[in-house]
């Protein structure tokens, strides 16, 4: 097929695209470069059939995008992704993540393109059952981020309903793995391995209690691809995650092992805080057989493991 990948040289649009690359597709990347990097594609850049440096917001490179390919599928990942951002500075994330997923829609809608969305576990509220979170949750926009993505996941759905545009929502919980940034804007997984390489303390937002369920990103690459290729999951909303959560202090317990280099720091952003996250994947099972095959533990592994080659430990 021909397939539009944006956001596809961040950290999960790499391996979307590898899988799509692997798969046989003809592939053709938009990113902008305000989260992902050139050198996250450097391996397979030369198997792409173009990649282009751009906005989503720009509707005339958009419009040249979509009239020159005859696209099958758009896998929409571009997206300002981190939560302090997005309270700290609302106009953009909503202007990327509504505004842009808009104008990405009135592409596909124009062209008859299927549409797989990219949203976040950070839209629900907290997790108050112990057979995790499922699609009929509640939501909670606790964030703009969290607004933002809101808002999109229903304009997205719109276009299904009112005009029977093949559309669907994933909600990925939160991933890791190798090539998630280990600064302050990447994940917790990456920022903890990171600091215990480099000999530092583990810092960790408030009492530690907040849950997450932590999927790795081939596993979540492998979730995002396959429900671009399945029928029976238009208009649909699906999650995708471990199945299990683990507290921050266990994390960091995990990936340092000594208590003596793990400190806690005040919240920078408690309002936005989701205490539990736990995935219920079942429908994603149902529909698409999809079970994830990494545990933490060997998640955490390689994702050690490839940090340390990236950055050279000695």
């Amino acid at each position: 097929m021909n397939i539009l990948l944006t956001g596809g040289a961040g950290f999960i649009g790499r391996a979307v695209a590898m899988k799509l690359l692997k798969d046989g597709h003809q592939l053709v990347i938009l990113d902008d470069l305000s989260n992902g990097q050139e050198e996250n594609i450097k391996e397979f850049r030369t198997e792409l059939t173009e990649f282009i440096i751009g906005d989503i917001k720009n509707e005339t490179l958009l419009e040249e995008i979509f009239n020159k390919y005859d696209f099958d599928i758009c896998y929409h990942l571009g997206a300002s992704i981190n939560v302090q951002d997005s309270i700290d500075d609302p106009r953009t994330t909503f202007n990327n993540d509504t505004i842009g997923t808009f104008y990405i829609m009135e592409q596909c809608r124009t062209h008859q393109v299927k549409v797989v969305f990219m949203s976040t576990c950070m839209v629900y509220d907290r997790c108050i059952d112990e057979n995790g979170i499922t699609e009929a949750h509640p939501t909670k926009p606790a964030s703009p981020y969290a607004g933002a993505k809101i808002a999109a996941e229903n304009m997205v759905l719109s276009y299904f309903y009112a005009y029977g545009l093949p559309t669907v929502v994933v909600r990925p919980f939160n991933t890791y793995g190798p090539f998630q940034k280990t600064g302050g804007e990447g994940g917790v997984v990456a920022i903890f391995i990171h600091k215990k390489l480099k000999g530092e303390y583990l810092s960790i937002y408030g009492e530690g209690t907040q849950t997450r369920d932590l999927l790795y990103v081939d596993d979540c690459a492998d979730f995002v691809v396959q429900a671009g290729y399945s029928d029976k999951v238009s208009g649909e909303i699906l999650n995708a995650g471990l199945g299990q959560d683990v507290s921050i202090n266990e994390l960091a317990k995990m990936i340092v092992q000594d208590d003596s280099r793990i400190k806690h720091i005040k919240h920078i952003h408690p309002q936005s805080e989701i205490q539990k996250l736990l995935c219920n994947y079942e429908k994603a099972k149902k529909l698409l057989q999809w079970e994830p095959k990494v545990s933490l533990e060997k998640g955490i592994s390689k994702t050690e493991e490839w940090i340390k080659e990236t950055y050279q430990w000695k």
